[in-house]
């Protein structure tokens, strides 16, 4: 977490981009300076030109503003493309730390897979390059106008500064009348919007059964409240930037008429009248633009301070000395854990130590914690107390980039990705063609996927779409088994599987035992497990049992009794606390737990 007087990364990415803003303010001198040249052209005109009747005077000095409109033009344009860039490189500077920021929010709150992060970078890009940011650097040449007028004579900057003060009135009034309306509306559109994705993404699942009018409504009724909101804002925006516009242009005549009856009182020349009427235009013009452009200003200031905080809340990951590569010892130790943003355990008391190579079946009723526990073996979860450790070390201490490719992971709700089945089955890195086959072969759906349109490179949609589930949980076998990973957790891994499948699974499952491959099945079918060397059983988040199989399968069976669970955890923790370091502590020889289901 960033100290209070710590910059964000987002206000170090926009510091990096001042010698941008720098060079746009030094341009915006010069094009505000230009901005005097229709009136000095004008005063030269009617007190000059026409009171001489000079043509060749005419002539030059229209010659020398037609050069100047021209310089004003190209620095206009210039610093309009300085402004693009600064929002490009604005982009390139934070996009790649977003992209992990929202990643690690998804896994620490439920609910937090939104890409709308990437929607706000992009608003503060394109309010980069629109009119309100150009206002805001013209803002500060108003009163070098004004001091002109007041040069021309006090009567007109005193007409002009109370012009301008009233419009900036304007201005305040439309920020207190709008923006909590556009800060709820924006809210509301968010939510509808995550709400759309997530019913896209069960599409088939609302139409079998005909949930999508009730869905639609839920929908439907923020989308309602964010057009009520925005509609609100905007008719009192709309109403106060009208009412802007019609005191600048009342404004600029009025000042015509002022200056009018100076000339005729002889204080003040007839070019002086003129040029006095563009000059308070120019000067009111930012405060105007800003108006005008003050929904672009909340929306972007709104995506600047969810950005901020979004990048506060989870700071970058820090660069951690490199460890060895892991042989696959785990060890749990007194975990407690919880799902992201919940405070109430799925898991209590978690204590196993588990040698590399070990084949562990997780078993237990439904809501025992299996899944929870897989996460928490994987780094997932972090826990709410207690250690989770491979190889000795912390999970949570370890470069996720190095230590992924020693892991396997296959989830029970499996996703594939937008790509090829070789993209996929090489976790999107380097398609090393050997290691594909092997990882294929290994978890046996080498001719599963020869038989495909494309073979290897069949192009699969979003989501998996154009398999049918069980060749995508073979497909995420493979996944799992690429690269010779040391750690293997499969959650249901054949929940999806015909015969064959499950045939080639246990196959591979045999397969990783030859290697030495540590490994954890969480199965309903415990046909499955009679291969592990020992199972877990969970109850109520608690381990009931952890023995070899055919004691736990003995117990289940009603033929022995349980060791009860006092003793069990005596015996856990005089086993774990006897291990030399480096050394795989064993596991208890009898079941943990007094009861059975």
């Amino acid at each position: 977490m960033n100290g209070k007087g710590e910059r964000t990364d987002l206000q170090r990415a926009l510091r990096l981009c001042r010698e941008a803003f720098a060079s746009v303010g030094f341009f915006s001198l010069f094009v505000n300076l230009l901005m005097l040249v229709p009136a000095i052209y004008m005063l030269q005109v009617y007190d000059r030109v026409l009171s001489t009747r000079s043509p060749d005077t005419l002539l030059v000095l229209t010659g020398v503003v037609v050069f100047l409109f021209v310089i004003m033009g190209l620095l206009e344009l210039v610093r309009s493309r300085i402004l693009v860039r600064a929002g490009n490189r604005l982009d390139t500077l934070l996009s790649d730390r977003l992209y992990r920021a929202m990643f690690r929010r998804s896994l620490a709150s439920e609910g937090g897979g939104s890409a709308q992060p990437l929607d706000d970078l992009a608003n503060l890009r394109q309010f980069f390059s629109g009119n309100g940011l150009l206002a805001i650097f013209d803002m500060p040449w108003v009163p070098v106008f004004l001091a002109v007028l007041f040069l021309f004579h006090p009567w007109l900057g005193v007409f002009a500064t109370a012009s301008g003060l009233l419009l900036l009135v304007l201005a305040l009034a439309n920020e207190k009348a709008t923006q909590p309306l556009l800060s709820e509306a924006q809210g509301e559109k968010i939510k509808a919007r995550e709400q759309l994705v997530a019913n896209l993404r069960n599409a088939e699942v609302l139409h079998a059964m005909g949930m999508l009018p009730g869905l639609m409504a839920r929908w439907s009724t923020r989308h309602q409240r964010h057009l009520a909101g925005t509609s609100r804002a905007s008719d009192r925006s709309g109403t106060l930037t009208n009412l802007s516009r019609v005191l600048r242009l009342l404004a600029q005549s009025l000042i015509l008429g002022l200056g009018a009856w100076l000339v005729l009182r002889g204080e003040l020349t007839p070019g002086m009248m003129i040029a006095g009427s563009i000059i308070m235009g120019r000067a009111l013009a930012p405060i105007d633009r800003m108006i005008g452009s003050w929904k672009s200003f909340v929306s972007a200031r709104g995506a600047y301070d969810r950005l901020d905080s979004l990048l506060r809340k989870i700071p970058d990951d820090q660069e951690r000395m490199s460890l060895p590569a892991p042989r696959g010892e785990m060890v749990v130790e007194g975990v407690a854990a919880a799902p992201p943003g919940s405070r109430t355990p799925t898991l209590r008391g978690i204590q196993l130590a588990v040698a590399p190579g070990e084949h562990i079946g997780i078993i237990g009723p439904s809501a025992a914690g299996k899944s929870s526990l897989a996460r928490v073996l994987l780094g997932i979860w972090p826990p709410l107390v207690g250690t989770a450790r491979l190889d000795g070390a912390d999970i949570a201490l370890w470069n996720r980039d190095e230590l992924g490719p020693h892991v396997g992971y296959l989830p029970q709700d499996i996703e594939l990705f937008e790509g090829s089945v070789a993209e996929n089955i090489a976790r999107f890195g380097e398609v090393e063609t050997e290691a594909v086959v092997v990882a294929a072969r290994k978890a046996g759906v080498h001719e599963m996927v020869l038989a495909l349109p494309e073979g290897y490179d069949t192009l699969i949609g979003p989501g998996g779409a154009g398999l049918s589930g069980g060749q995508r949980q073979r497909i995420a076998l493979a996944r799992a088994l690429y690269g010779n990973p040391v750690l293997v957790v499969l959650d249901e891994p054949n929940a999806s599987l015909d015969d064959r499948g499950e045939y080639a699974l246990r196959a591979a499952l045999a397969t990783l035992k030859r290697e030495g491959v540590t490994l954890f099945v969480i199965s309903h079918r415990t046909h499955l497990l009679k291969g592990m060397d020992k199972l877990l059983m969970l109850r109520d988040g608690q381990i009931q049992m952890f023995a070899p199989t055919a004691e736990v399968i003995a117990s289940l069976a009603g033929k022995t009794s349980p060791m009860p669970a006092a003793n069990a955890a005596k015996v856990v923790r005089g086993r774990m606390a006897a291990v030399a370091p480096g050394q795989a502590p064993s596991a208890p020889s009898a079941p943990v737990g007094g009861e059975t289901p």
